[in-house]
């Protein structure tokens, strides 16, 4: 599994809709990648002026919507992460 360090997070995609409303299948070159995911690992905060650590927000388990083009995709036993700032999460999901 992914350890981040510092005030990143590791977020597992929710999987995309391949299939409309409406019943049509569409191929993986025509769906989008989602902008939520489910936080699977964070790191211990960022490193603050005086030595402390701040707090991360978000919680291991929580579903949670980020920018459309935030972060860095890795790839781990088949499985597809995305790395985010902490600062990267718009929204917890509830």
């Amino acid at each position: 599994m992914l350890k981040p360090i510092g005030h990143k997070i590791v977020v597992e995609r929710t999987e995309e809709e391949t299939k409309t409303k409406s019943g049509i299948i569409l191929t993986e070159s025509a769906t989008e990648k989602p902008a939520e995911g489910t936080v699977v690992a964070i790191g211990n905060g960022r490193l603050l002026d005086n030595g402390e650590r701040a707090p991360i927000e978000v919680n291991v388990g929580e579903r949670v919507v980020f920018g459309k083009f935030s972060g860095t995709e890795v790839k781990q036993n088949d499985k597809e992460y995305l790395i985010l700032d902490a600062d990267e999460v718009l929204a917890v999901i509830e």
